[in-house]
């Protein structure tokens, strides 16, 4: 059996914090800020409260190629269903290269990658990026008929202006779809 090695905790004490108790990721290193008035007791409560905290968000954003498969088989049977016949992606995963778009299909053959920058964004902003790449299956070009499917996805343009504020808030330079 494989053994987890515990991370490396890094405990910031400050006399500005009152009553709250956060931790992140630091590179491989834990951060976990608390009061500076707390006890030797409570600093070792809370850190092992705030790394139980933390495992258990990465474990609910940890999302797999497969589970992205079943989540565009679910966007085309609710949103594509009189062009499913026409929809069979080959693959649809996580790909850790697109650095200037959110997701791409190549409609030759049929494969869909979808950036690992969204993994951590809201479903409704990973369901429009897939469904905009799913569509390419029916409609590779961005005409009239490719924008009236993909907003058949009721928060169609919420999720665009998400994007592209994440896109500001970053100054990610994303290309033209």
């Amino acid at each position: 059996m494989a053994r987890t090695r515990k991370p490396v905790v890094e405990v910031r004490r400050s006399q500005r914090r009152r009553r709250t108790v956060s931790a992140y990721r630091e590179g491989e290193r834990v951060v976990v800020l608390i009061p500076d008035r707390f006890s030797r007791a409570e600093e070792t409560e809370w850190v092992a409260r705030m790394l139980e905290r933390l495992a258990a968000r990465e474990e609910r954003i940890r999302r797999t190629d497969s589970e992205l498969l079943m989540r565009a088989r679910r966007l085309i049977s609710r949103y594509l269903p009189d062009h499913a016949g026409d929809i069979v992606p080959a693959s649809v995963r996580w790909v850790t290269n697109q650095n200037g778009r959110w997701g791409s299909c190549t409609p030759d053959d049929a494969t869909i990658r979808i950036s690992h920058r969204i993994q951590e964004m809201p479903d409704w902003v990973i369901d429009y990026v897939l469904l905009h790449e799913l569509t390419h299956l029916v409609v590779p070009s961005h005409n009239a008929q490719f924008w009236e499917l993909v907003n058949r996805f009721p928060k169609a343009e919420r999720a665009r202006g998400y994007l592209e504020g994440i896109s500001a808030a970053t100054g990610l330079v994303l290309a033209d779809d």
